[in-house]
Formats: C-alpha cells, sequence, structure tokens
C-alpha cells in the first residue's frame, strides 16, 4: 500500500474562510486562530470527507493525516484531533500526525494546499497541491489517485 498523508488547513477544512470571517467578527483579536475552538468549528471543504474516506477505505492507499500545529494556540493540538473524530471517527485518530515538519515524514503523497513553509518542499514523495492549476479540487486529486 502507498502512504498517502493530506493536510488539513485549506485542504480538509476551510482555515481562510474562518480566519476572514473572525477577522470580521472580532477584530480586537489579532490571531484569530489563538481563539479557543477555532480549529474545531472549521467547515469541511467541498467533497473533502468522501475523498478521505474513499482513501480510508482503499486497498491501494494507507492514508494519514499530517498537518502543523498553531504556535499561536496550543489547544490547536487537541482541536484538530477532535475535528478528525467528529468527521472520521475515533479510529482513524490514531492516523493524525501532528508535525511542525512535514519533511519528516516518509511516505508516496503529500496532499497539502502549500507547497513549502512547513517542509512540504523537501517531501521525499509527491507533492500534490490542493487548490492548484493541476489539482483545483479533491474530484482531481481522486481521479488522478485512481480511486
Amino acid at each position: 500500500m502507498k502512504i498517502v498523508y493530506i493536510d488539513m488547513d485549506d485542504t480538509l477544512c476551510d482555515f481562510k474562510k474562518s480566519y476572514k470571517q473572525s477577522l470580521i467578527e472580532r477584530p480586537e483579536i489579532a490571531w484569530p486562530h489563538s481563539r479557543e475552538g477555532f480549529f474545531v468549528e472549521l467547515e469541511p471543504l467541498p467533497q473533502a470527507l468522501e475523498a478521505v474516506n474513499s482513501l480510508i477505505k482503499s486497498s491501494k492507499y494507507d492514508a494519514y493525516i499530517l498537518t502543523s500545529p498553531s504556535v499561536r494556540n496550543p489547544r490547536s493540538y487537541i482541536e484538530k484531533r477532535l475535528w478528525i473524530e467528529k468527521h472520521f471517527g475515533l479510529t482513524f485518530c490514531k492516523k493524525l500526525i501532528i508535525s511542525p515538519n512535514k519533511a519528516l515524514n516518509t511516505g508516496h503523497y503529500l496532499i497539502d494546499d502549500n507547497i513549502e513553509g512547513k517542509g512540504q518542499e523537501h517531501f521525499q514523495g509527491e507533492l500534490i497541491q490542493y487548490g492548484s492549476g493541476a489539482f483545483p479540487n479533491w474530484g482531481s486529486i481522486i481521479r488522478y489517485l485512481e480511486i
């Protein structure tokens, strides 16, 4: 089985939308993602849950969540874990990896909205950039991985 890592913020869940909305609603909070509850309340992106469930059920892939923590919100570790349980169940929480350097993990694919900044540029497998011209949405990624 091929190992595939999936980022959370702006790959599985809509970080930017919540960040911008928080700035409007609570402008006195300079770092909206430092607010308690921020990460656990993030909305899933279109097709993200279905795509990850397809990867989980696939006999071709061993899927993991690989996300970076927020240094401005130490609760992000807990809230990201709770988000995974809410959307994928307790068992999949065993497949959650929280690391500030994504290059430390070995695998075949990393699906991430960013191509650098958290070690993505040094990942030894193939980087699939979610939201790029080649992979604008989860449907294009699922077709590419032939799930």
